[in-house]
């Protein structure tokens, strides 16, 4: 039974709570309900969606990485909140005369939910906003900039390793002359990423965003950045050795895996594969650090990783294991190394 609204405010916990259980319980009328009768009680549409939808949905990231949830619950928990959302704006009625916006999640980034946020929460303040969802590939974006002639871009990068595809569509976008506003955590520490890679502008948070784009918009153009370290690492040859050869990394890996790791020849198939796709990650956040020139977006991936792993009992031997069967591969690599060797001395053994 939901709890009543006029008992518990937004801002209390505990509404918090019945709504992480609905939404955890796959329950997407009851959840619906909750936020409706906020609504209803006069709670701000962008408060509902922001604070109750966005907070929960982090909340469910937190659950699946402490092995509390399943990557099927928390599927489903994303789609519940998905149907809360699409049921709360379509109570809203707002007509446009800002102007108009193309929001998208770059090539490769499948977290869409954020950026759908931002993109209800720009329509309250008055925009007409392209909603292209995730995943949008770079031609296309420029096609549909072209179409429709758009006064801004909004990008958003939750994955660092998107950094590289993200950089080309902000390129893009601001040769086709439509001014780019990044945001979403793969930008960096409020946003610091994406002005390295060329944006006009950045947020961290979807009202930050609104009042950048509500007030002196379009911004003076950003600089070209010559001799910035973006420009240095883009034709560096740790980057491009490591993009290139990261089939070749993942398959020495896995056949080297045994050796550093005994356990691993008792590995089964999903295992295996599991691994491998680890081994994945590890190169392609690497290869993200060397392409921005920020360990830390390194240094960031293996401390979750390490917690995350830590939550499913696998030991962080194991992973020590694993981030030295990709050192040794890159020997001749000085940042490469440097940046595993800082990872590796901020893994602790339990």
């Amino acid at each position: 039974m939901i709890t009543s609204i006029t008992s518990h405010p937004l801002d209390d916990p505990e509404l918090f709570e019945e709504y992480l259980a609905l939404v955890g319980d796959g329950d997407e009328y009851a959840a619906t309900g909750i936020a409706v009768a906020l609504l209803d009680a006069g709670v701000p549409a962008q408060r509902i969606m922001v604070e109750l939808i966005g907070g929960t949905q982090a909340r469910v990231g937190e659950l699946w990485a402490g092995n509390d949830w399943s990557i099927a619950r928390e599927h489903a928990a994303t789609a519940v909140n998905e149907r809360v959302l699409a049921a709360v704006t379509g109570r809203l009625r707002v007509s446009p005369w800002r102007g108009r916006i193309t929001l998208a999640c770059v090539d490769g980034e499948w977290h869409g939910l954020p950026a759908r946020i931002l993109a209800e929460t720009l329509r309250l303040d008055g925009w007409r906003v392209d909603y292209l969802g995730a995943s949008v590939p770079g031609r296309h974006l420029i096609t549909h900039l072209h179409q429709t002639g758009p006064d801004a871009v909004a990008l958003s990068c939750m994955i660092p390793t998107r950094l590289p595809r993200a950089h080309a569509a902000i390129t893009a976008c601001r040769a086709a002359g439509v001014p780019v506003i990044a945001g979403g955590r793969g930008f960096g520490p409020g946003s610091r990423y994406a002005e390295r890679l060329g944006a006009d502008a950045w947020a961290s948070t979807a009202a930050e965003a609104v009042d950048r784009l509500a007030s002196h918009w379009p911004p003076p153009p950003a600089p070209e950045f010559p001799g910035s370290p973006v420009r240095d690492y883009l034709a560096g040859e740790e980057y491009t050795h490591l993009v290139r050869s990261r089939a070749q990394l993942i398959a020495t890996a896995m056949q080297r895996l045994a050796d550093r790791y005994p356990p691993a020849r008792d590995y089964d198939e999903y295992q295996r594969e599991s691994t491998a796709e680890d081994f994945g990650h590890l190169a392609d956040f690497l290869a993200a650090s060397l392409y921005i020139g920020e360990p830390q977006v390194f240094l960031d991936f293996t401390h979750w990783t390490a917690a995350v792993l830590t939550a499913r009992q696998v030991p962080i031997s194991a992973f020590r294991g694993g981030l030295h069967l990709i050192r040794d591969q890159l020997v001749d690599f000085p940042t490469a190394t440097s940046t595993l060797d800082q990872a590796l001395a901020n893994l602790t053994t339990p």
